[in-house]
């Protein structure tokens, strides 16, 4: 089919399908289960998943549409031009599926990715430990092969979604004798089972995206190691370029439409509006001159950050997986993101401030929680400071 023809199919068919209730609404992970547990979220997923519309450019044998990169950027476009969400969310799409399609067996693929492409099963990650966060290597959770199985003894924190996860993919330490980059095999295990105990923790912001995941005697199956054993450090690394480069795949690909060519923005946040709504209006633009440079430079920067997502996109699309260089859009992407938030409550002054009333609206007590839920976007995911290293690192050469 061509793209022409595509677009036309897949608007009519986008705007036919995809419930009002998943248009026109932000998506934070903080509030992804709440948002997909509704009843129009599972018939927006179903009927994206029977087209392979759920992860577009797998191959149909793993539950994808097997659209190309120009066909994919299509159907992006399309659904942003209805600011509909995506029919599915999480790690499952971002991280472990695109890891598995380049390290996993053809065997754990065919068993795995069916799952993620059609929703039915949720992923989280177990990296981080209480004494090995940004030095993730030194990691001590156990697990010993016994036999066809792994026995894992440990614990994990900042598993985030834990608490609704179905499965895990974790590093853990196989050789307690190897250096610390060594002896550390990347392995997938069943979240439901008595081994494994989950405890959300609660935040500043009024929610429990994050747990702390407990393992006593928890199995892991010889067939769900990814990669060879000892050496899971290597994919454990690509699956964060992975988780990084993120911001490109939201991003327009492929070729450009005159009717639209408006590229997916990591936000804009509606802050001229929110800024015109507590400062005034001037003829069409905010009133007051700092708020309105404080926002042009907001927005002119996450534009920036779209088109050049946009641009390594279709630089990278025949060189195959992420490199280094994903850590760039991870730092400036959380950047803008926790800078976005702060901007709109400071916009709003003291009603953006407020934790619960009912002298005030849903937006300005969201404002607040957004605020303080943002804290957090340069430190999870690898933070700031461990991005920056990587940049001097892998990206410029730098010397230690």
């Amino acid at each position: 089919m061509s793209v022409d023809e595509f677009r036309t199919e897949i608007r009519e068919w986008l705007e036919s399908t995809v419930p009002q209730s998943m248009r026109n609404r932000a998506l934070h992970f903080e509030d992804a289960h709440e948002i997909y547990s509704t009843d129009d979220a599972n018939d927006w997923l179903q009927a994206a998943a029977t087209r392979g519309y759920v992860a577009p450019t797998w191959d149909t044998a793993y539950g994808g549409a097997g659209l190309d990169a120009e066909h994919a950027g299509v159907l992006a476009q399309e659904m942003a031009a209805i600011k509909a969400l995506p029919p599915a969310s999480g790690m499952g799409l971002v991280m472990i599926g695109p890891t598995l399609l380049e390290f996993g067996s053809e065997e754990q693929k065919s068993r795995h990715l069916p799952n993620i492409a059609n929703g039915s099963v949720k992923w989280c990650q177990g990296y981080s430990e209480p004494g090995a966060g940004s030095d993730l290597a030194s990691l001590r959770t156990k697990a010993e092969l016994q036999g066809d199985h792994f026995v894992i003894n440990g614990q994990k924190i900042w598993t985030s979604g834990g608490n609704h996860a179905d499965w895990m993919f974790a590093l853990v330490r196989t050789d307690p004798d190897a250096p610390k980059h060594n002896g550390i095999s990347f392995v997938l295990l069943d979240m439901h089972q008595a081994g494994v105990t989950v405890k959300p923790i609660p935040l500043i912001s009024g929610s429990s995206p994050f747990c702390e995941t407990f393992f006593d005697n928890a199995i892991a199956k010889k067939e769900d190691l990814i990669g060879e054993m000892n050496k899971g450090w290597t994919v454990g690394k690509r699956l964060l370029q992975y988780e990084r480069s993120g911001a490109t795949r939201n991003t327009n690909a492929g070729k450009k439409n005159k009717k639209r060519t408006k590229p997916i923005r990591p936000a804009m946040n509606g802050l001229a509006k929110v800024a015109k709504e507590y400062l005034g209006d001037d003829n069409g633009k905010i009133a007051d001159p700092a708020a309105r440079t404080a926002v042009l430079a907001q927005v002119m920067q996450e534009r920036a950050l779209a088109l050049t997502a946009t641009r390594v996109t279709q630089e990278s699309q025949s060189s195959g997986a992420p490199g280094a260089a994903t850590s760039i859009f991870k730092l400036v992407g959380s950047t803008l993101a926790k800078n976005a938030s702060e901007l709109k409550s400071q916009l709003r002054g003291s009603n953006g401030l407020v934790w619960d009333s009912t002298d005030f609206s849903t937006d300005e007590l969201e404002s607040t929680r957004s605020w303080l839920r943002d804290r957090a976007v340069t430190i999870y995911g690898g933070t700031n400071e461990v991005q920056l290293n990587i940049i001097a690192k892998r990206v410029l050469g730098l010397p230690d």
